[in-house]
């Protein structure tokens, strides 16, 4: 994960680099074929070459941008969370515990849907 290191070394809040440190080492870990990069100045994991996930930090938060696709697709599941979403993101709190359940379901559904994507974003 020494890709992301740089990144994580901007973040002055040790409790907050901790917590996105542990969210980039889950999703490697969990989706370990997947591509990881800078773009944006932001971690993005891909897949065949294809945006599958991206993540960045705020004051108050780490927006997790999945496209506005998935952000459809699991409202629901974002709203009984209490996370707050926007049409391409959704936030999750410093103080929020991360909810690793829906990020995996998220990120297993880009992976099916985008198998055949040959762009990066989705049209």
């Amino acid at each position: 994960m020494h890709i992301f290191q740089s990144y994580l070394e901007e973040i002055a809040d040790e409790n907050h680099r901790k917590k996105m440190d542990a969210l980039l080492t889950w999703v490697h870990e969990t989706f370990p074929t997947l591509g990881m990069k800078i773009a944006w100045n932001q971690p993005m994991f891909t897949d065949h070459e294809t945006f599958i996930i991206g993540f960045s930090r705020a004051k108050a938060h780490i927006s997790v941008a999945p496209e506005s696709k998935s952000i459809e697709k699991f409202s629901d599941d974002l709203s009984k969370a209490k996370l707050s979403a926007t049409k391409e993101l959704f936030r999750i709190t410093w103080e929020q515990e991360i909810p690793y359940s829906i990020l995996e379901r998220i990120i297993r559904f880009n992976i099916e849907d985008k198998k055949e994507c040959s762009i990066f974003w989705r049209k």
